[in-house]
């Protein structure tokens, strides 16, 4: 799914420590469908390494790419609205990044094919 708007808050960054080891979160209102009488708003989050790949700001008009999941906790049902991938609301490059933007990309060669497998990529 997806939605463009802009970015009202910026909550702070949530840290702990799972089974899998340390974790980072962090979550944004954005409020999207602005022109209208009653503009709308949704909270999504970010993890790991995307937080710092984005660096979302308050104010940025951006396009957020996200699923929704539901699980349950001691009894109550909780909605998650994880994205997966922001632009900037025009779509021609990505929100603002952690990358120096005055050195180039690297780019590293992709693996050829193994014809013997049967997975799709």
């Amino acid at each position: 799914m997806e939605v463009s708007g802009k970015v009202i808050v910026v909550q702070p960054l949530q840290t702990g420590e799972g089974r899998n080891g340390q974790w980072k979160k962090q979550e944004y209102v954005i409020e999207y469908d602005y022109n209208s009488q009653y503009p709308r708003k949704m909270m999504f989050n970010l993890w790991a390494d995307k937080i710092d790949q984005y660096q979302i700001q308050e104010g940025q008009s951006i396009r957020v790419s996200f699923d929704i999941d539901c699980r349950e906790y001691n009894g109550r049902w909780w909605n998650d609205i994880r994205a997966w991938k922001i632009e900037s609301d025009d779509g021609s490059a990505p929100a603002a990044t952690s990358f120096n933007q005055a050195s180039p990309a690297v780019i590293s060669p992709v693996s050829p094919i193994d014809e013997t497998s049967d997975l799709p990529f």
